[in-house]
């Protein structure tokens, strides 16, 4: 049975970009040994789209993306300006290793928070 994800960020300054993940961020981690540490990130979803090639992204979802956003730069993180986008809005963020995250508010709904409906009286 799936018990979860674990997802990859490739970096050419994995310390840094693990620093920002532990002291930026605040995710907890657990060290797998030799300081190589493994986050813990919040509730995920996942969504499959048509491209033209195959590949993956990581996007972290914001409740509040101008609080988050400003918390953020007040750290130092460079954001992209914020994109209105039919789904959601997005900036995207650059890690100290130079990967890029999306940051995004959605505007979709969501497996995470289900609309109050008659499916979950049941």
């Amino acid at each position: 049975m799936i018990t979860g994800a674990h997802a990859v960020i490739f970096s050419q300054d994995a310390e840094a970009d693990r620093a920002f993940f532990r002291d930026v961020l605040g995710f907890d981690s657990v060290d797998a040994g030799g300081g190589w540490l493994i986050f813990a990130l919040p509730p995920a979803e996942a969504a499959v789209h048509p491209g033209d090639e195959a590949g993956a992204e990581l996007y972290l979802m914001s409740s509040d993306l101008a609080a988050d956003l400003a918390a953020l730069r007040a750290h130092g993180v460079e954001a992209s300006a914020v994109e209105e986008l039919r789904w959601g809005s997005l900036s995207r963020l650059t890690l100290p290793g130079g990967a890029r995250l999306g940051l995004y508010q959605p505007a979709h709904p969501s497996p995470l928070a289900p609309e109050p409906g008659p499916a979950q009286d049941r």
